[in-house]
């Protein structure tokens, strides 16, 4: 029996999986890096691919927005033979120093969700990505010569609940940016055994009134994934 979002079967979906939120943004990476990409989902919208990335199979699946619906993806990937995957996506910069279309590896992930909060019953924990595909990720990003940061994100559910104010009270504690799978992600790993990291594009700074320059967030975009596919042939 196939999962109930994820309609694929074991072999359909490689062991290293990049997990961008937008089915869009899925179609993208399948198309523009993998080698002969065969889609094997389109249910509720989480189109799921798989193909060949410098001869190693690779798929890349769309989470959804948000925590709720990242979770039930993972989880169903896991069960589907995914061992490795990285979280490929956007966030709004909460520190000003940040600039558009600069890559974030993240360190950790403030869990300001509901999702880890139902898994862990209410009890405190910092949820954080396998070590080995953490240094991987920063690793291609400084060979790779791209702009990029190292430190905490924040994973929240409501896109536009956090003012600016917010997020600079949470910048004096070394969040670097908000985004809203992280957590959720990084938690799972750790519950189920695989590997987990996050690399993120800045599309914005909280508070400005629209999104980068359509041309500088692409660019970002095409960075943050080209360093995800390196990084995950490493682990």
């Amino acid at each position: 029996m196939s999962p109930i979002h994820v309609r694929a079967h074991p072999g359909d979906v490689a062991e290293r999986i990049l997990l961008p939120g937008d089915p869009g943004r899925a179609e993208w990476i399948a198309k523009t890096f993998l080698q002969n990409p065969r889609r094997y989902n389109d249910h509720r919208g989480l189109w799921g691919y798989t193909g060949l990335y410098k001869g190693v199979p690779v798929s890349v699946q769309t989470t959804g927005m948000g925590t709720p619906s990242a979770a039930i993806v993972v989880e169903e990937l896991v069960r589907l033979g995914a061992r490795v995957l990285v979280r490929v996506g956007t966030a709004g910069a909460a520190s000003s120093d940040l600039a558009p279309g600069e890559l974030i590896v993240a360190q950790g992930a403030v869990p300001l969700d509901g999702t880890t909060r139902q898994y862990l019953e209410g009890r405190p924990y910092a949820p954080v990505p396998d070590p080995e595909v953490f240094r991987a990720l920063w690793r291609r990003a400084e060979a790779l010569g791209y702009p990029h940061r190292v430190g905490l994100v924040a994973s929240e559910d409501a896109f536009y609940a956090t003012t600016p104010e917010e997020a600079r009270a949470w910048a004096r504690y070394g969040v670097l940016a908000f985004e809203m799978e992280a957590s959720a992600l990084f938690l799972l790993g750790r519950m189920r055994g695989v590997r987990t990291g996050a690399i993120l594009a800045v599309s914005n700074r909280i508070g400005d009134p629209e999104l980068a320059p359509p041309e500088v967030l692409q660019e970002g975009v095409r960075r943050m994934v080209e360093v995800a596919l390196e990084a995950v042939l490493e682990v």
